[in-house]
């Protein structure tokens, strides 16, 4: 099953349902005011949208995800290497270990990883 597309605003309020689930729905609108400044209406929607898309689960006003934040990153970092590096690891790579100053320590940790 392939992971519903999060836009960057419903992925912030992912965000929030990931660290309190499971959240009750009036506790979420009160979370999202405070950190997004969204109204309750506009909290609403997304619940149902996000619902809709496969995202979230809202049962008797329990919201909780049906995907990991993990399961979103993935798919976010798969977007992106196939629209803007022709799903090329090496130029990725390339173009990530270019604009960092990385450390010896975050050096040895990407070759463990590579190593893998």
């Amino acid at each position: 099953m392939e992971t519903p597309k999060i836009f960057e605003s419903e992925y912030r309020f992912c965000m929030i349902v990931w660290e309190n689930e499971p959240v009750n729905s009036t506790e979420l609108v009160k979370k999202a005011k405070e950190i997004l400044g969204w109204s309750k209406a506009t909290t609403y929607t997304v619940i149902r949208r996000l619902s809709e898309r496969g995202v979230l689960k809202n049962e008797n006003a329990m919201v909780s995800s049906l995907i990991t934040k993990e399961e979103a990153q993935l798919a976010e970092m798969n977007e992106l290497m196939e629209k803007r590096f022709g799903n090329s690891l090496p130029a990725f790579l390339a173009a990530f270990t270019k604009q960092q100053n990385l450390s010896e320590k975050q050096i040895d940790e990407i070759m463990k990883i590579i190593e893998k």
